[in-house]
């Protein structure tokens, strides 16, 4: 870790910058570049987040107004709007891709010492989608309804640790189904999602991969009861029935048999589940559900505090490079949240990050005790203005 650096620096340093020059070789990010290398383009668009700006004048102004701290941040000098600007339009995106998958494999390193909401020892993951609204005047080529446009941001959230486990950036038109019947999963993995995802040729793959899934089932399901398991006292369930679908579409596309259960919400509502697995505890399954909230929570702390809702550039390319830098950001904050000894909300890290993202404190330190740790002086030599 830097001694003597601002804490922007400190958090930069979570990324390996051997893995990151290798996979700008790879990419040929740097083909006729001149003077802006693609570390200085990271690091500008990593300060619009953690910085909350929102546009190339206050990411360029703000980096500028820093002075001497950009040699800290490895940046050699500040580049212009229209540079970063170009730099957004025409360097593929596909080496932020791979700093955040390079970023997560550390990530995952410190999930699994988290502990574990559930006993099972299976993989629990949620899969989901947002939709990010653009204008359809500005962002033509973000195709999604007769007068707006849009992009869909399909994400995996891994329970252990709620990481982003993989992402998808699609137009808006793009439906979930779509993009989740590509995704493999390792055998008896769980799997968690919303009505969105309800497709029998799909739960008829994952029952023969040996995959579970837990969704909601949808109102007008056509089915038949083949056994009643339901036990009298087990807590918020309300029934619990292996199930065989009767449609003919249904029964044609999935000939297997599912379980229905019923379970009661916090409010006394009614949640009708199905699962292809029929070891768990109907109460479990339950809680399974009930924690896929998490990907929702996820998709809100990104929206509220990154910027994912405002854009810099216009193009495809500058979107979804903006893009794959919050979720960069979102790993970094996962880090200093679990590698600290208190317990930071993320909007909480984010917004006091933000305050002291230029300021000379030891990361660590200001991490674990950030209302008592004091700011780092000046380097020895170097003069006061005042006593």
């Amino acid at each position: 870790m830097i001694k003597v650096a601002s804490v922007f620096a400190q958090v930069l340093s979570l990324i390996n910058r051997n893995k990151f020059a290798r996979s700008v070789a790879e990419l040929e990010a740097e083909k006729g570049a001149k003077g802006f290398r693609c570390w200085e383009q990271l690091v500008c668009m990593l300060f619009c987040h953690l910085a909350s700006a929102d546009s190339l004048r206050e990411i360029c102004g703000g980096l500028a107004s820093s002075m001497g701290k950009m040699v800290h941040l490895g940046i050699r000098r500040m580049p212009k709007r229209s540079t970063l600007s170009y730099a957004n339009n025409r360097r593929p995106w596909q080496l932020f891709e791979k700093v955040f998958y390079h970023l997560l494999s550390e990530a995952d390193m410190l999930a699994a010492k988290q502990k574990r909401r559930f006993r099972f020892k299976n993989p629990l993951v949620s899969i989901d989608a947002s939709t990010i609204d653009l204008c359809l005047s500005i962002f033509d080529w973000a195709k999604f309804r007769r007068a707006k446009g849009a992009v869909k941001l399909h994400l995996m959230l891994n329970h252990q640790g709620y990481l982003p486990g993989w992402a998808y950036i699609s137009d808006g038109k793009t439906h979930e189904v779509n993009v989740a019947k590509k995704l493999e999963f390792a055998p008896g993995t769980i799997v968690v999602m919303d009505r969105g995802y309800v497709d029998y040729d799909l739960f008829d793959y994952w029952t023969g991969e040996g995959v579970w899934f837990v969704t909601r089932a949808k109102s007008n399901m056509d089915y038949r009861v083949v056994k009643d398991i339901w036990e009298l006292g087990r807590g918020n369930v309300l029934s619990d029935e292996i199930i065989e679908f009767t449609g003919y579409d249904a029964s044609r596309r999935c000939p297997r048999q599912m379980r229905r259960v019923v379970v009661l919400d916090e409010e006394e509502k009614e949640i009708v589940l199905l699962t292809n697995n029929m070891k768990l505890a109907a109460s479990t399954i339950g809680e399974i559900y009930k924690d896929r909230w998490n990907i929702e929570i996820f998709f809100k702390t990104i929206k509220q505090n990154l910027k994912i809702k405002t854009f810099v550039g216009t193009s495809e390319n500058a979107v979804k490079i903006q893009i794959w830098t919050a979720l960069i950001s979102i790993l970094l904050l996962k880090i200093l949240q679990m590698r600290s000894k208190i317990s930071w909300s993320l909007s909480n890290l984010s917004a006091m990050l933000r305050f002291n993202l230029l300021s000379y404190r030891e990361l660590w330190t200001w991490l674990d005790d950030p209302y008592q740790s004091p700011a780092i002086g000046p380097p020895d030599g170097q003069a006061l203005l005042f006593d």
